[in-house]
């Protein structure tokens, strides 16, 4: 098993603080750590990041925890994508994600209408930029070039790299299906490994379905790990964290975090914490979180708790465990990574 640990985030950009960033990845590095990833929300871009890691760097691979597709041109995407790939010595990999609608047109202001579409139609695209291809798509979304005005199919002068591995940030099961035929990994969020077979099973599916082995799509998934022998104090502030997740990610009609959980058996649980979140009642919200579902997302407790969390995403088919490990500032924070690397056999 991998191990992979993220970095910025919705709240990132506010300190300026890069170099701290990329030393806290250079030892994780050192402890063996296999990838870091770059979240991407209102914050810092995914990708700027990044590239400063990178010169602090050698061996650790470089992932976007999430690019928004919706924020750029498929184009763009895959400049940026070629040009990450060079610089890092071949360390990039391309994560992407539909993102949500309040984002999406808030942010954005483009329409969030058949997102499974236009992930399926950007990654057409990108395919073709990798290749060394001409740029030339007529799908139901995505049209280059530009009907009816003066440009003309291009290819991009970088030279083709189609080896960059791209990994998709998916929830619902059709798109689950689509990661699983199209994708070399899943960007886990929102999962139990008790109750996430479905997940599981609608890659497979996908991947089934296009002749391609389950080994083929790396699965990464996992939560905040942190030691200690008083459970109540290591869940209780983390039940916040997760009415979060269920009543804020989203509108009331559209939370796709919510629904994942709903499908892998927290139907009611989803369903009033989002209701008491969205009537502005975040304490009773978190109050309604069980621990089995903070403990079940995560990976706490005793240093025999925390072995048992990590074999049973072993088990569950996890091929990347990815941790966020607790502590005050970077040395603590460390000393949980290294407790977690030597528990996973590294």
């Amino acid at each position: 098993m991998k191990v992979a640990i993220g970095i910025g985030g919705p709240a990132s950009g506010r300190d300026g603080n890069f170099g701290e960033v990329a030393d806290f990845v250079a030892e994780a590095e050192k402890l063996g750590v296999d990838q870091v990833w770059s979240a991407e929300a209102w914050g810092q871009d995914a990708v700027a990041p990044l590239a400063f890691v990178a010169a602090r760097t050698s061996k650790i691979r470089l992932g976007t925890g999430i690019m928004q597709i919706s924020a750029r041109a498929p184009a763009m995407t895959a400049m940026t994508a070629l040009t990450m790939a060079s610089i890092t010595g071949g360390r990039f990999m391309l994560g992407l994600g539909v993102s949500g609608p309040q984002v999406v047109e808030g942010l954005h202001g483009v329409p969030y209408a058949k997102p499974l579409t236009r992930l399926r139609e950007t990654i057409d695209i990108l395919k073709l930029a990798f290749a060394g291809e001409k740029i030339r798509y007529d799908g139901e979304v995505l049209k280059f070039p530009r009907p009816g005005g003066k440009g003309k199919a291009l290819r991009l002068s970088q030279p083709a790299n189609p080896d960059i591995p791209i990994y998709l940030a998916t929830l619902g099961p059709k798109s689950l299906e689509f990661t699983g035929a199209a994708a070399d990994g899943w960007v886990g969020t929102s999962f139990t490994p008790e109750q996430g077979e479905g997940v599981v099973s609608s890659i497979r599916a996908g991947a089934e379905g296009a002749g391609r082995p389950m080994s083929a799509v790396d699965l990464q998934a996992g939560g905040s790990v942190a030691f200690g022998d008083d459970i109540d104090a290591l869940v209780k502030p983390r039940k916040g964290m997760l009415a979060f997740t269920l009543g804020a990610m989203g509108s009331a009609e559209q939370n796709f975090y919510n629904d994942a959980f709903r499908r892998q058996g927290y139907e009611e649980v989803g369903i009033e914490s989002q209701r008491l979140w969205l009537e502005g009642k975040r304490a009773e919200a978190a109050e309604v979180i069980p621990d089995s579902m903070v403990l079940q997302s995560n990976l706490l407790g005793t240093e025999a708790m925390v072995r048992a969390r990590i074999e049973a995403y072993r088990k569950a088919g996890i091929t990347t465990l990815r941790v966020h490990p607790a502590g005050k500032g970077a040395k603590e924070q460390l000393e949980t990574l290294g407790r977690v690397m030597d528990l996973v056999g590294r």
